[in-house]
């Protein structure tokens, strides 16, 4: 999840007046990089997999007439049936179990009953859950039936741009090595990175230090990946400009000229030689 207040922006990336001091939970909030034991590692593995099994199964049975809150209550439902608590709901107040974002919607969509999936929508779902202290976090990009060959690209390369930067994760890489790999697929493909959101430590803590971005920068601190850390990784793509807005809801981000937005996430560890996908749906 890429929570509203995790939010880490250049000055680039706002009107001049706006102030870091004005966006909520930025420095006061931060806390130091943890790494991880081989205990807690293991419950971490056990977390993101509850969160692998229910985006696989929302996956499979998601489908034009369905709406986005019959989603949200099967993922609450086997959540805390597998043992876990949702990592999203009451969390800075979100009201649900997952975000359920829908075509222009970028991050942060609210379930609604009345929300009808249609034939070509393109629909993220974002969800994480909470067990015995440690949270896993995860999305995915839904194409529900025949979408136009514009959303297929676009979904297809924001798996691929995800993919690209962990293949990047070792200890001893660096950020900017992640953030470069997933800024020079996207662009190659002719879409935009949204620059307004980043990924995350995760763990203890939904949000965690390091902010793991998605494009190159000097406004945030390069570090140095260490075995042991785990990482949420989320590129956020739009097919038109990278700028978002909020809507009255003051959780949803569209896109501002109406584009179409897709994004994939992964809990992901660091280790010494290489990474493991601790939320990944094919081992589920």
């Amino acid at each position: 999840m890429n929570i509203f207040s995790d939010l880490l922006a250049t000055s680039a990336q706002k009107p001049k007046t706006q102030k870091k001091s004005q966006l909520p939970g930025l420095k006061k909030e931060r806390r130091r990089i943890e790494i991880k034991s081989k205990r807690e590692i293991e419950i971490m593995r056990q977390s993101a997999k509850i969160v692998a099994t229910v985006l696989k199964e929302i996956s499979e049975m998601t489908q034009p007439g369905m709406t986005t809150a019959d989603l949200d209550a099967h993922a609450e439902k086997r959540i805390r049936e597998m043992g876990a608590k949702p990592s999203f709901k009451g969390y800075h107040g979100f009201p649900a179990s997952i975000c359920a974002s829908l075509n222009n919607e970028v991050v942060h969509g609210i379930p609604n009953k009345k929300r009808v999936i249609q034939e070509g929508d393109v629909l993220k779902v974002d969800t994480g859950a909470f067990f015995q202290g440690f949270h896993g976090d995860s999305c995915l990009t839904i194409a529900v039936g025949q979408v136009s060959p514009e959303a297929a690209k676009l979904v297809r390369v924001a798996e691929e741009a995800l993919y690209k930067g962990i293949e990047q994760v070792k200890a001893g890489a660096y950020l900017l090595d992640l953030a470069g790999a997933i800024q020079d697929h996207v662009e190659a493909n002719g879409f935009s990175v949204v620059e307004e959101f980043t990924g995350h430590g995760v763990g203890r803590n939904l949000h965690e230090e390091p902010s793991v971005f998605n494009f190159r920068t000097r406004e945030m601190p390069n570090v140095k990946l260490r075995a042991g850390m785990t990482l949420a990784i989320e590129p956020i793509l739009n097919a038109g400009s990278k700028h978002t807005r909020i809507l009255s809801d003051k959780w949803t981000a569209v896109t501002v000229d109406n584009s179409l937005s897709a994004q994939f996430e992964h809990t992901v560890l660091v280790t010494e030689d290489g990474y493991e996908i601790l939320s990944d749906r094919s081992l589920v």
